[in-house]
């Protein structure tokens, strides 16, 4: 793994544009990532989409993120990992769920993946360093899955997702096909539901 020094320096790079970063930041995170979503599909069937698509659709939302000036906190490595991992549970977890719904056979259905064995390929568990470890990012899951399950329905579940992948208000405005104002009235109640969960 690259030093913090590296790392650090290639989020710079990947901020001003540079496409070599991409490259650089992929070869360092992207088998960490496919292991993070692996632990997290674990039992889950997957038939259209496995660990591998989890991962490389958090990466491309993370660049895409970072093109468009969504992640102003991003600086260092621990900034770098947090995000990838939030955003590939958040993926891996959005699979799982899409798989077992009604459309998908309601988890029922079986592809390949229903032959593999008990013995795949190390997980997160085999990262060293400072990442996350699988009790932090099976933590980030559960509370995850918990303040969604709290939001009145559907769209208060996007609009915090779309916060969450640092969308702006108008961007969101734009994906429901309303105003600002809703928006912001949305995130108001979600942030209060959310902060009874903090409440002593």
């Amino acid at each position: 793994m690259a030093l913090n020094g590296s790392v650090t320096q290639w989020i710079g790079q990947l901020k001003s544009g540079e496409q070599a970063a991409v490259q650089r930041l992929w070869e360092a995170y992207f088998r960490r990532l496919v292991g993070l979503a692996r632990d997290r599909l674990r039992g889950a069937r997957r038939r259209t989409a496995d660990e591998e698509d989890v991962a490389l659709s958090a990466f491309d939302g993370f660049c895409r993120g970072v093109e468009r000036g969504r992640f102003p906190r991003l600086d260092d490595r621990k900034d770098l990992w947090r995000l990838l991992a939030c955003i590939t549970v958040r993926k891996a977890f959005d699979l799982a769920r899409h798989q077992r719904s009604q459309k998908q056979g309601g988890g029922q259905v079986r592809g390949e993946s229903a032959f593999d064995g008990p013995d795949g390929e190390p997980g997160i568990e085999q990262v060293l360093g400072r990442e996350p470890s699988p009790e932090f990012a099976a933590l980030l899951e559960d509370a995850y899955r918990s303040r969604l399950a709290r939001l009145p329905d559907e769209t208060f579940r996007s609009v915090a997702q779309w916060k969450l992948e640092g969308y702006t208000n108008a961007e969101i405005a734009t994906q429901l096909d309303c105003d600002s104002r809703t928006v912001e009235r949305k995130l108001s109640i979600i942030r209060s539901l959310w902060g009874k969960d903090d409440a002593p």
